[in-house]
């Protein structure tokens, strides 16, 4: 069964910490190059691969007691806060242009951009710590994968618009202090625990 509060959590949180991401910005370059729907195909499925990773190493933590994972997801999150509160603006990476807009072609370039990018990512170490701290996998997974495909598709369809209206330093601070709450209450299950 589906948790909506736990889907809609992991929603918001992730979605937040991968707007400022690289990638967001990648699929605004790819998505001005090249067909919407065929960059988003590729960059959708790469996402939905790193959050089924995430989700399963996630999945392994809630073999450990609880207060030790309240203890692990809270550093975690203090971590991921500390990052996105210290991380300068990046630049924008070279995007390789596939030599003919064939969807193969397209949507293989967004999915292996992404799939590159992505490992080890942010959200990527978000995704797997919501799966360990709720212990509902098909909640967060669902959850998390909807937010990048959220995101994705913002940043292919309407990127440059967002970022004229909403300051990228503010998403980033909102993201950032969103982990701070989780990192001090995942911290604070494991004391009281």
């Amino acid at each position: 069964m589906i948790s909506l509060t736990v889907t809609a959590v992991v929603f918001g949180v992730v979605f937040l910490a991968e707007l400022p991401d690289k990638t967001a910005l990648a699929g605004l370059v790819l998505g001005t190059r090249y067909r919407a729907s065929y960059v988003f195909a590729g960059v959708a499925a790469a996402f939905a691969l790193h959050v089924a990773l995430a989700v399963a190493a996630g999945s392994v933590l809630t073999l450990l007691p609880q207060q030790i994972v309240h203890a692990i997801t809270g550093v975690l999150f203090l971590g991921g806060a500390a990052v996105l509160l210290m991380k300068k603006g990046e630049d924008e990476e070279e995007v390789r242009k596939p030599e003919n807009q064939s969807f193969w072609k397209v949507s293989g370039a967004g999915f292996m951009l992404i799939l590159v990018a992505e490992f080890g990512d942010l959200t990527q170490i978000m995704t797997a710590n919501l799966a360990a701290r709720y212990d509902d996998p098909l909640s967060v997974g669902l959850g998390a994968v909807l937010a990048l495909w959220a995101v994705a598709g913002l940043g292919i369809v309407g990127g440059k618009a967002l970022m004229k209206r909403v300051p990228l330093k503010l998403i980033t601070q909102i993201a950032a202090l969103l982990m701070l709450g989780l990192g001090v209450w995942s911290l604070w299950e494991a004391i009281a625990g």
